[in-house]
């Protein structure tokens, strides 16, 4: 039996539907969504897909409709899966970095031992920093967002207003709402990493 490519890259979907076993599209899920066991177990059992999009809109049913699929605890793993807005580089992967706003060099080597950050950067991870912990405190799950590439420093008035005046019901449907937006983003950036 076939084996998954390693994680740099999709494997096809013809592989997805008819090889794959659940760890290679785990594999292939953690691309899109950071690794979400109930996401991949929902997906499996929901083969074939037309496509990579097709399985986005399948995630979008369930993650859109999360109390009919989904366990409060399966909903706050899917959640958790996501790393912590300003999460040190060592513990992103080379698509979080980027979302996160770091450059495509800093993906490439995810830790510069050498570069010493500014003081308006070492501000703003202490300022993450805290409002994550604020955030966390407040809803019991990690704060997401679809970055899209903004500047860190960009979000926290995003985690303030939110920590502010939202709820814990409308902060999971954000959440599951912006990973589905940051899966289609990531799609179309392999996509187009895979014609190059």
């Amino acid at each position: 039996m076939a084996h998954a490519p390693a994680p740099v890259a999709l494997p096809t979907i013809e592989f997805i539907n008819t090889e794959a076993t659940l760890q290679d599209l785990s594999s292939a899920v953690t691309l899109l969504f950071e690794p979400a066991p109930p996401i991949v177990a929902h997906l499996y059992s929901h083969r074939p897909y037309a496509s990579f999009s097709a399985l986005i809109d399948e995630t979008e049913v369930l993650l859109s409709n999360p109390d009919k699929y989904l366990t409060l605890q399966e909903q706050l793993d899917v959640i958790n899966a996501h790393p912590r807005i300003g999460a040190a580089k060592a513990n992103l992967s080379a698509l979080s970095l980027i979302e996160q706003g770091y450059t495509p060099e800093d993906a490439a080597k995810k830790v510069d031992a050498t570069a010493t950050p500014s003081a308006d950067d070492e501000e703003t991870q202490r300022t993450l920093k805290r409002l994550n912990e604020e955030y966390e405190a407040k809803y019991g799950f990690k704060f997401v967002v679809f970055v899209n590439g903004r500047p860190r420093n960009v979000i926290i008035p995003v985690m303030e207003e939110r920590i502010r005046n939202s709820t814990k019901e409308a902060e999971m449907k954000v959440a599951m709402d912006d990973m589905v937006a940051i899966a289609r983003d990531r799609l179309k950036k392999l996509n187009a990493a895979a014609k190059l």
